[in-house]
C-alpha cells in the first residue's frame, strides 16, 4: 500500500515543503523574541536571510565590520558577537553552554565523520592528551623530515634551471600526512592522494539540486537527508586526514605574503640563519627564541584564518556581558544581553582578527583563529609547530616570488575552507617561482 494517496502529487509536495519551511521560520522567530531584541541589517532573503550575501561575498569579514559599525558590537538577525567581553564569556562556555548547531553537526558527520571538527563536550576533552606539548614535541623531527623531503624534491626540479622554477606548492601534503597519521599523501613522490582528491572535489561547483537541498536543509533539517550525488569523503577511519589537509592553506598563504613582502622574507631568513646556518631549530627555539618567526606566524594566522566564522547554538539560557553598552531594537541602552536557549550565535573570526578598532593598524597582539576556551582548537599547537618547522627549512633554502610579478592578484577558491588562487587562473593553483638562496658560508 503506498504511503501517500495517488492524488498526492508534485503540487501537494511543494505545499507541504513550503508549510514545513514557514512553520520552522515562525518557530525560530518566536523563540528568538525571548532573547534581547537587537538591531541588525534587514533580511535580504525571506527563506535564507543574509546567508546568500555572506556566501557569495569575496570578503565576508568586511560585511560583518560594516554591520557592526552600523548596528553596534552585538547585533542580529542571528546574534553576531564583536564585543570582546561577550566573546570572552562565549568562548569560556563554548562546548557546554554553546554548542555546534544541529545542521553543522550533521553536515560535518556526513562529510568527515566524528573527528576533531565534530567533537565537543566530553568527546572533545577525551582527545586532548594526543595534542599535549610533549606529544607535539615528539613529532617535531617528523615535521623537519617532511620539510627536508619537500626540499629534496624541489632541488631535483631546480637542477635543470639556473633561473629557478615555477612550482605548485599546494601539492606538498606529506608533512601533514606523515606527522599526524603515519600516512604518506604521496604528493612529493609523484603520486595522487585519494584523500586529497576527495577533499578537493567537495569544493567543485555543486549541482543546482545540491545547492537547493543544502540551503533548504538549513531551514528544515530533515531535508538534509535527501541524497544529492555529491562526492563524499573517505570512511570515518580516515576522517582526520581530510580535517587537516587544510593545513597546507596556511603554509601557502605564508609563501604568498613572503612574495608580496620581500623585505619581510629577507628579515625572516636572516633570523633563521643567525639561529643556525646548517641545522634545524630546536623545539625550544621554535617555541621561544625566534621572535620574528613567532610574529610572522601570528600575523599569517590572523590575516588568513582558515575558518572565517563559527556558529553555535545556546544549549541553555545565558547572559552575556558587554564591554560597551549598545542600544537594542527598542532603543534601550543595555550592558548585557539575554540569550535564550536555542538562539543561534555567530563569532565572525575574520572580522575580529583584523578589526582596526581592537588591534590598531597592525594588530599583532591577539587573534581568534583557533577560537578559545574549553573548545579551543586541539590542533593549535600541532599546526603552529608544524608551520614554523616547515617555514624554517624552506625560507633558509629558497627565495620566493610570483612568476608574473608582485602585482599578482590573489583571490579565494570556494571550498569547505576557502583556498587561495591566482585570479584569472583555472581552479585553485598558485604557482610560485622558487630559486636557491646562496649565502656566504664564511
Amino acid at each position: 500500500m503506498p504511503i501517500f494517496p495517488a492524488a498526492f502529487g508534485a503540487m501537494d509536495a511543494g505545499i507541504l515543503l513550503a508549510s514545513v519551511c514557514v512553520f520552522t521560520i515562525l518557530v525560530r522567530r518566536l523563540r528568538r523574541r525571548s532573547s534581547t531584541p537587537l538591531k541588525g541589517p534587514p533580511s535580504s532573503n525571506f527563506l535564507f536571510g543574509m546567508m546568500p550575501r555572506l556566501m557569495n561575498a569575496p570578503d565576508s569579514g568586511a560585511i560583518y565590520e560594516e554591520w557592526a559599525a552600523e548596528h553596534g558590537s552585538v547585533f542580529c538577525r542571528i546574534i553576531v558577537l564583536t564585543d570582546p567581553k561577550a566573546i570572552g564569556q562565549f568562548c569560556t562556555n563554548d562546548t557546554y553552554a554553546y554548542v555546534q548547531t544541529p545542521n553543522a553537526k550533521r553536515f560535518l558527520e556526513r562529510l568527515i565523520g566524528r573527528g576533531l571538527f565534530w567533537a565537543e563536550g566530553d568527546s572533545h576533552k577525551s582527545r586532548q592528551p594526543a595534542f599535549a606539548p610533549a606529544s607535539i614535541k615528539n613529532l617535531t623531527p617528523i615535521f623537519f623530515d617532511s620539510a627536508w623531503k619537500a626540499k629534496s624534491a624541489w632541488d631535483f626540479i631546480l637542477e635543470s634551471s639556473s633561473e629557478g622554477a615555477i612550482i605548485e606548492v599546494q601539492k606538498c601534503l606529506d608533512t601533514i600526512g606523515l606527522a599526524g597519521f603515519s600516512h604518506d599523501f604521496g604528493a612529493l613522490s609523484g603520486r595522487t592522494s585519494a584523500v586529497a582528491t576527495a577533499f578537493d572535489s567537495i569544493g567543485s561547483k555543486p549541482s543546482i539540486l545540491s545547492t537547493a537541498i543544502f540551503m533548504l536543509s538549513l531551514i528544515s533539517p530533515v531535508l538534509g537527508k535527501i541524497p544529492t550525488g555529491r562526492p563524499k569523503s573517505a570512511s570515518a577511519s580516515k576522517i582526520s586526514e581530510e580535517e587537516v589537509v587544510a593545513q597546507i592553506n596556511v603554509l601557502l598563504w605564508a609563501l604568498i605574503e613572503l612574495c608580496r613582502n620581500p623585505d619581510i622574507q629577507t628579515k625572516l631568513r636572516d633570523e633563521l640563519l643567525q639561529a643556525g646556518r646548517d641545522r634545524d631549530p630546536s623545539w625550544e627555539e621554535l617555541t621561544n627564541n625566534l621572535p620574528f618567526l613567532d610574529a610572522f606566524t601570528s600575523e599569517i594566522l590572523r590575516l588568513h584564518a582558515p575558518l572565517p566564522e563559527i556558529q553555535r547554538v545556546a544549549a541553555k539560557d545565558d547572559v552575556l556581558p558587554l564591554s560597551t553598552p549598545i542600544k537594542t531594537a527598542s532603543g534601550a541602552l543595555v550592558d548585557t544581553i539575554f540569550v535564550s536557549k536555542g538562539t543561534m550565535l555567530t563569532l565572525p573570526i575574520q572580522c575580529m582578527n583584523r578589526s582596526v578598532e581592537f588591534w590598531g593598524d597592525s594588530g599583532h597582539r591577539h587573534m581568534l583563529t583557533f577560537a578559545d576556551g574549553p573548545r579551543t582548537c586541539l590542533g593549535k599547537g600541532f599546526a603552529i609547530a608544524e608551520f614554523k618547522a616547515v617555514i624554517s627549512v624552506l625560507v633558509r633554502s629558497y627565495t620566493f616570488e610570483f612568476p608574473k610579478g608582485p602585482e599578482t592578484v590573489i583571490g579565494r577558491h570556494r571550498n569547505i575552507l576557502p583556498r587561495p588562487k591566482v585570479e584569472g587562473e583555472e581552479g585553485y593553483a598558485v604557482p610560485l617561482r622558487i630559486r636557491h638562496y646562496y649565502r656566504n658560508r664564511e
